[in-house]
């Protein structure tokens, strides 16, 4: 973010019509810029390296580099240093779903959400908090793929049992209020307990838990 404050952001959308509707939502928010648009993927990637954008929001479907390579490369294990990257996109797919939060991406957002929710998306990316909605983190990400054998994946350290119940509700998709609510704790304790899961699990943010919980096990649709 630049001294004024305000949040600088890069489009990269192969539709044009849909950048100008995202760039003025975006314009009209005091604190956010959009600073550039790209219409492909190989575009995006040069933008991004050369602009350090504060975000990416990022289309899957782009010509030249898709999104989800798009956001490995700017979001991944290895971007040095990594950029926050929103995935905006009109398909709601599975392996979608999984191959962006794995990528890296601070949040996964449909184009038919809206404009405010485009909005949080961006200011949750800002936060490091990937919680875009309750509602389409939950509905989203109990589709990933089935889960795997818990042991295949481990934390590098040992989760505690209230951790493991942190972990749970953030998979469904609860704000870290809606947690201490559920679980009679402060908020406080809940990010304590949030930040000790993104270490353990060594993911960037609680879209990376999510997507844990998920993937291990640990989560099922029965418990969200």
């Amino acid at each position: 973010m630049t001294t004024s404050g305000t949040i600088r952001i890069l489009l990269a959308d192969d539709q044009e019509a849909i950048r100008a509707g995202f760039r003025l939502v975006l314009d009209a928010q005091p604190d956010m810029r959009v600073i550039a648009e790209a219409a492909d993927g190989v575009t995006a990637l040069h933008a991004a390296q050369r602009l350090r954008p504060d975000v990416l929001l990022a289309d899957i479907r782009m010509p030249g580099l898709d999104g989800l390579e798009l956001t490995r490369r700017l979001a991944g294990p290895e971007a040095d240093p990594p950029v926050r990257v929103v995935v905006v996109t009109t398909f709601d797919l599975d392996a979608y779903v999984h191959a962006a939060l794995r990528g890296g991406a601070s949040g996964f957002l449909l184009k038919r959400s809206g404009p405010t929710l485009l909005v949080e998306a961006v200011r949750a990316a800002m936060s490091g908090d990937a919680l875009i909605s309750p509602q389409i983190t939950a509905r989203m990400l109990h589709r990933l793929v089935p889960p795997v054998d818990r042991d295949g994946n481990p934390p590098v350290e040992p989760l505690t049992p209230r951790e493991e119940e942190v972990a749970v509700l953030v998979a469904g998709g609860l704000s870290n209020v809606d947690i201490g609510e559920e679980l009679f704790i402060s908020l406080a304790t809940v990010k304590s307990h949030v930040a000790n899961l993104q270490r353990k699990l060594v993911v960037r943010n609680r879209v990376g838990i999510a997507a844990w919980a998920w993937q291990s096990g640990l989560a099922s649709a029965d418990q969200v």
